[in-house]
């Protein structure tokens, strides 16, 4: 398979209504100091994986258990897990190659530090925190029963509670760069990040987290993805995507996506940049700015 060599910037969008995409500690939804809620860039990482995971692709920066008591793998458990059995020492070209083999590395790179050697693999995708960017940010709390009582002798069940955010709708920026990953897939004869991952990539941050169905993310849905795939040579960087896109209720079933902003952005670079791309629902949402840009049914895939 090619080598993938361009650099890509872009804005994965996720929708939650009545739900809680990222829980703190308290189970609340996150905020910042100001009370903006956010998530972190490990919430999105983990519908990714999950997504590749169900796929069927080789991962290794997953939970897994042993069989006899379902304790979660050690870290060297799960490199022999996956590669080899009773190893002391690697090769460190061969740790480097097997690292490779599994697409979360090459993706998000690794800190791997274990009996087979040490390894850091700086990414060549790279996603910062998201950002709530719908202008209310309203969170409540219900309570609700359990079916068990909490103790021997007690006359009823216990009472929880859990916290939801009304509607939020969370920018997360992210850049890949090739070049990360180069030198390492150099030394280790691998090809590194390819055409087909890339393809992989797109294709999951459409669905990763609308496929992700749990208690807590059933109202967390992929909403849109932005894709601006820089020219072969440019030396552009551009700044985050996140505060350049705004988002505020239309109707009551609309929303508008603004990008006004950062068309503004790509504009003033437009010599730069080969292709900008976006996917999005049009049944629900308007799209305002990258009037330039080529657009996709987020759910079909199909050219808008």
């Amino acid at each position: 398979m090619a080598t993938y060599s361009q650099r890509v910037y872009g804005a994965i969008i996720v929708k939650s209504i009545n739900s809680n995409f990222n829980a703190d500690f308290t189970h609340s939804p996150r905020t910042l100091p100001d009370g903006t809620v956010y998530a972190t860039d490990k919430a999105l990482k983990y519908a990714v994986k999950d997504y590749l995971r169900k796929q069927g692709n080789s991962l290794f920066y997953i939970q897994r258990n042993d069989s006899k008591e379902l304790k979660p793998l050690t870290l060297d458990k799960t490199y022999d897990f996956l590669f080899t059995k009773g190893a002391d020492k690697e090769n460190k070209v061969t740790l480097l190659k097997n690292l490779l083999s599994c697409l979360d590395i090459r993706f998000f790179g690794a800190t791997f530090a274990g009996k087979m050697g040490n390894v850091s693999i700086h990414g060549p995708v790279q996603i910062n925190h998201g950002v709530n960017r719908f202008p209310e940010n309203e969170i409540y709390s219900e309570q609700i029963k359990a079916p068990f009582a909490g103790n021997d002798g007690a006359d009823m069940t216990t009472i929880g509670s859990q916290t939801n955010l009304r509607e939020g709708h969370y920018v997360y920026h992210m850049s890949i760069n090739p070049k990360n990953l180069s030198e390492y897939a150099q030394i280790a004869n691998s090809e590194g990040l390819t055409h087909a991952d890339i393809d992989t990539l797109k294709n999951t941050l459409r669905y990763c987290v609308t496929a992700l169905d749990s208690s807590r993310k059933i109202g967390c849905e992929n909403e849109a993805l932005v894709w601006v795939t820089m020219k072969e040579g440019s030396t552009k960087h551009l700044p985050s995507f996140t505060e350049l896109i705004d988002i505020t209720r239309s109707t009551a079933d609309t929303r508008i996506i603004d990008c006004t902003r950062l068309d503004a952005v790509l504009s003033s670079v437009a010599d730069d940049i080969a292709t900008i791309e976006v996917w999005y629902n049009p049944i629900n949402t308007e799209l305002k700015g990258l009037e330039n840009a080529s657009k996709y049914n987020l759910l079909s895939g199909s050219k808008l």
